[in-house]
């Protein structure tokens, strides 16, 4: 076991019942073994607040600080400035969990790994589309992967800058697309295509 890992180790079972507290520093090391993940090296600030009771521990994790990830325009690293916390309860027994905010405990079990955790708190922390401020993708790469990108339209030659919409997410879907749809559609025929097709096989 790598000794980045033994950091995030929990003794719990000589903690006394009620709150404890507990601070890590992340680092590059955090991420190095982490097979596919999204977030390339950080430094970030991690907090563990660990209640413990007689049945079960409750545990509320923070994270601030920097990633580097890539950007889903230009695939290339970019760094990103996340904050987020998120609740996990640790309770005792044998029977399995449905509740991912439940995780389940042997009884005789004396430690906890919180790692895992706390790198999953970082991913749902990442932005939903990271994104590059304008100017600052690299063009050679965007254009490289729009040619091996199948239906992927090319910029004119000429065009140095990429475009605005680019950038702007409120354009992925115009309402005149959805009224061009239902003009097609014959109005004095409400039946839905599909049930024609299920009445036509019967």
């Amino acid at each position: 076991m790598k000794s980045v890992d033994k950091e995030f180790i929990i003794p719990f079972i000589g903690l006394k019942l009620g709150t404890h507290t507990f601070e890590f520093e992340i680092e590059d090391t955090f991420f190095e073994g982490l097979e596919y993940s999204l977030i390339h090296s950080g430094k970030l600030k991690a907090n563990l607040s660990l209640e413990k009771k007689e049945t079960m521990m409750i545990a509320h994790f923070e994270v601030i600080g920097n990633v580097s990830s890539d950007c889903d325009r230009c695939n290339t690293p970019m760094d990103l400035d996340i904050q987020g916390d998120f609740t996990l309860i640790y309770k005792f027994g044998t029977d399995e969990s449905e509740d991912e905010n439940l995780i389940v405990i042997h009884p005789d079990a004396y430690e906890i790994n919180v790692k895992d955790p706390f790198y999953e708190l970082m991913t749902i922390s990442l932005p939903t589309r990271k994104v590059h401020p304008q100017g600052e993708c690299d063009e050679e790469m965007w254009k490289l992967l729009q040619t091996y990108t199948l239906n992927a339209h090319l910029p004119d030659e000429d065009d140095d800058d990429f475009d605005d919409e680019d950038w702007d997410d409120d354009d992925d879907f115009e309402d005149d697309d959805f009224d061009e749809e239902e003009d097609d559609s014959d109005d004095d025929d409400p039946i839905d295509p599909t049930w024609s097709v299920l009445k036509n096989l019967n």
